[in-house]
């Protein structure tokens, strides 16, 4: 960290008062006490909430889609945002581009996930081309997005829908009955104090599986139960970018060699994943990982956003120093939240796995198709790492033209739970797979079938545990969905 400031500082990206805070900062995060086992009990009477059909936790890609979709359906639907707008990784976390949308041949996505995409190119809210790629059936891979366009989008589409929404409230307990596997209620946390709130279903789309983990539903975590972490990355928008000039790929990778030679960084990290272009001068920048940071400690989130910050503006120094087209690049904002690539991960009545996606396996209850490949990032900065992913990504793990693979229900379900569900990264896979649906469409996906599976549930007294998935699939398709799987089954895919 001291290093990085003392770059930053001659380069004169902070100077006086301002260099000295945030070293003060980080020289006392290094001398903070380690927690003791003193504990205290706290026993309050709260307000009780009741009425609500379904209770959805974290308004990312996953929950968006749960809530809306739920409320589509006419369920009475509650959604619970710890911070200040939807949209999680792709507005609040800045990483705002759509990933593996097509395959080459074939659209990938459908449903609600298309509705945006549709919605915002035809706004002229994408990436330059996009709206001409869509209108003329060109199966472009990615679309670059404004992420303020898709956080007022979100919020139409809910208020639209009937979904209440409160922004800056966390679930922090759950009440649950554990003989039955069942969720009664949760209780949550904001600006008003403390609320219990029933419901009928609940879906974790926390991201960290946050709700899960309350109820007691099992789970794995990065760093305790895989021998390491991916590690995250604080994304930036980046404007005043030529991109008639700009060139990425085998320039960027010799652009960085040499930067590497040349002693310009911190930490001599060969996998920048780069910018990406969302505007006509505009662009996400992703570049500079932060090593070792556990999303599910709070400390390690803080110092990683701290950090996360200084490379930001490393790697801006680095494009307008060595890459074309960049030369007057500015940032204009960093993410609110870090882009966190792993943390926690339910065991739900299937586990998809590498198997699964080496054999492009489809299912009779896929509630999506996708086609992004296995991306685990460097885990260090060893030339090895580097060779692993690399190899890994462009060359062993990549999916050629027309390829694809499915993603079935069993992954949304807590192995034994009745009704609660998860969405998104938090889903039921191992490792390599995280690392290929954890990308925002295939959440999207997953939250949609999430959200329509709970309504289901309720209508039909069906547990997330052992629901009919030919039916939810038919309704699926009903809203779009992509599902061409020929052969359905009523009962869901286990491990």
């Amino acid at each position: 960290m001291t290093n990085i400031l003392n770059r930053l500082s001659r380069r004169g990206f902070l100077s006086g008062a301002a260099g000295s805070a945030v070293a003060g900062t980080a020289n006392g995060a290094a001398m903070a006490a380690v927690a003791g086992q003193e504990t205290f009990k706290l026993t309050r009477e709260v307000p009780v909430e009741r009425g609500y059909d379904v209770i959805v936790a974290g308004g990312g890609p996953s929950g968006a889609a749960a809530a809306i979709c739920a409320a589509r359906l006419g369920a009475k639907v509650l959604l619970l945002e710890g911070i200040g707008s939807m949209g999680g990784m792709g507005t609040n976390a800045l990483v705002s581009n759509w990933y593996s949308i097509s395959d080459g041949e074939t659209l990938m996505i459908g449903g609600l996930i298309k509705e945006l995409i549709d919605t915002m190119c035809r706004n002229r809210q994408t990436s330059p081309g996009a709206y001409e790629n869509f209108e003329a059936g060109r199966m472009v891979p990615t679309v670059g997005f404004n992420p303020e366009a898709l956080k007022i989008l979100l919020d139409k589409l809910c208020k639209d829908a009937g979904v209440e929404v409160r922004y800056f409230t966390r679930v922090i307990d759950a009440d649950v009955d554990r003989s039955k596997s069942r969720v009664n209620g949760v209780i949550t946390s904001n600006v008003e104090g403390y609320r219990y709130i029933a419901a009928k279903t609940f879906i974790d789309c926390t991201g960290d599986a946050i709700l899960s983990d309350l109820c007691g539903a099992k789970s794995r975590a990065a760093g305790k139960d895989t021998k390491d972490i991916m590690p995250p990355t604080l994304c930036a928008v980046v404007s005043d970018i030529d991109f008639t000039r700009f060139k990425k790929g085998q320039t960027q990778a010799a652009m960085i060699e040499k930067a590497i030679a040349e002693d310009y960084f911190t930490q001599a990290d060969r996998h920048v994943p780069g910018i990406f272009r969302s505007g006509e001068t505009t662009g996400t920048m992703n570049a500079g990982h932060l090593f070792h940071t556990d999303a599910l400690n709070c400390r390690s989130l803080s110092d990683g956003l701290t950090k996360g910050r200084l490379l930001v503006q490393e790697y801006a120094g680095f494009f307008r120093k060595y890459m074309r087209g960049c030369e007057n690049m500015q940032v204009l904002a960093t993410g609110s939240l870090l882009g966190i690539r792993e943390s926690r991960r339910i065991v739900g009545e299937y586990e998809l796995n590498y198997e699964d996606f080496k054999a492009r396996r489809h299912f009779a209850d896929d509630i999506a198709i996708y086609c992004k490949g296995v991306d685990i990032h460097v885990y260090d900065l060893s030339p090895e790492e580097y060779k692993r992913y690399y190899e890994e990504f462009t060359a062993t793990d990549k999916l050629k033209k027309g390829e694809n693979y499915g993603i079935p229900y069993g992954i949304l379900a807590p192995k034994g739970w009745s009704n609660l569900w998860v969405g998104g990264r938090c889903t039921s896979t191992d490792i390599k797979v995280n690392g290929a649906i954890r990308d925002q469409p295939a959440c999207s996906m997953m939250g949609q079938a999430a959200g329509t599976a709970a309504v289901q549930s309720i209508r039909t007294g069906q547990p997330a545990c052992d629901l009919n998935t030919a039916q939810l699939v038919e309704t699926l398709r009903e809203a779009g969905a992509n599902l061409p799987q020929k052969v359905l089954s009523k009962k869901m895919t286990r491990t």
